[in-house]
């Protein structure tokens, strides 16, 4: 056996890779890589839920904590109100007098809801690099280009753009500024049926899925009437006359951990518990949808489980925090909860707002050091507004 050994100490320097994956760079392009200064404590910390509750007890009324539902537990326990990300957003706009808005959630979350807030309230994510792979998958100078190529191709003027709630403001301001709307998994219908009164063509940004599944099961189109834009390929990898004759032209994007369920997760998890009811969120591919029982935005999953009879099973197709956090809860009533998939699927973005990084926000701003505030420029809110309030229009 051959060993190699070092009289030396090895100098190993971080990558730029990896500081950025930890949050201690920063990239302007990307919403994940943010820099996010301050020491945090340690997780194993055993005062860390104590620390909390004092920094929050001692801000009172100045701080509002938002808790997504994909939140680990130990962040829920903190939040004063729970939801998705429009409803939080629409929270935190109906609290004026919360100084400080910490939002338990990803980026374009947090933009959302300071461009709702006012000017006075500032808006807080406890780490900046909590960022959403689907929002990243859609840029700015890359739907800036894709209009350009609707332009060349004559149907620009016939098309409207639906920009799904989980982008950007960057993306919810083009939105704005092009006459389209936001919308969310619970309203995308109603989105469509608007847009389609304004023009022929949606341009649907950024969640393929979610824009596949309302058209085609809500909306009776066919698969043939969507093609999907590719913004790493020359003209998004489509012809002209494709594009001239899609009603829908879906944005290469989607959601991380809605995109590992399949057909085989529902397949394997009826052959395992019979009679079990399958229900998975609409941002899941357009056959796992058809192959479900039934398909709804995160508020309609609790929904449905609330109104469920006792005795009832079910598998849920969506992120494994919320999961494990309703069969815990419908376990009393003799409800069987699992989640749809064998593997574990967490929302990696998501799971960095841990305790630490709570606890470090509530007591910097306790200390009176404002950190990791979330601000959008006043043009991008003022268009990114316009779009959010056609949405909060709609019929």
């Amino acid at each position: 056996m051959r060993v190699v050994t070092t009289a030396q100490p090895l100098d190993v320097q971080p990558t730029p890779l990896a500081l950025l994956l930890l949050g201690r760079e920063a990239d302007p392009k990307s919403e994940r890589g943010v820099e996010c200064p301050g020491d945090l404590p340690s997780p194993s910390d055993p005062n860390l839920v104590a620390r909390a509750r004092a920094a929050k007890e001692k801000l009172g009324d100045k701080v509002f904590i938002l808790g997504h539902h994909y939140q680990r537990d130990e962040v829920i326990e903190f939040a004063d109100v729970t939801g998705d990300s429009f409803k939080l957003a629409k929270d935190a706009a109906a609290k004026p007098e919360a100084e400080y808005i910490v939002f338990c959630g990803v980026h374009f979350m947090a933009e959302s809801a300071d461009i709702l807030t006012t000017d006075d309230q500032k808006v807080v994510l406890p780490d900046l690099a909590a960022g959403c792979s689907m929002a990243d998958m859609a840029t700015a100078e890359q739907v800036a280009e894709c209009w350009d190529v609707l332009t060349e191709a004559g149907i620009a003027d016939v098309t409207v753009p639906v920009s799904y709630m989980n982008s950007s403001a960057d993306i919810k301001a083009f939105t704005g500024k092009h006459g389209g709307t936001i919308c969310t998994s619970s309203n995308a219908k109603r989105a469509l049926d608007w847009a389609f009164e304004q023009g022929e063509k949606i341009l649907f940004l950024p969640d393929q899925h979610l824009g596949r599944n309302t058209a085609v099961r809500d909306m009776g189109m066919s698969l043939d009437d969507c093609v999907l834009y590719n913004p790493h390929k020359p003209n998004g990898g489509l012809t002209v006359e494709q594009l001239r004759n899609a009603k829908m032209i879906l944005w290469r994007g989607h959601c991380s951990v809605h995109g590992r369920f399949s057909v085989q997760s529902v397949e394997d998890v009826r052959a395992r518990i019979p009679g079990v009811n399958v229900l998975v969120h609409p941002e899941c591919k357009h056959e796992v949808v058809a192959a479900a029982d039934y398909v709804g935005s995160t508020e309609y999953i609790i929904k449905a489980l609330e109104a469920a009879p006792a005795g009832s099973k079910w598998a849920i197709g969506t992120e494994l925090n919320l999961v494990r956090r309703l069969a815990n809860r419908f376990a009393a009533e003799d409800k069987e909860v699992v989640f749809l998939d064998k593997t574990v699927c967490f929302c990696s973005t998501m799971n960095r707002i841990d305790l630490p990084h709570l606890v470090w926000t509530l007591e910097s701003l306790a200390e009176g050091n404002l950190v990791n505030q979330i601000r959008v420029d006043k043009e991008t809110e003022s268009f990114a507004k316009l779009a959010l309030e056609r949405m909060l229009a709609l019929p």
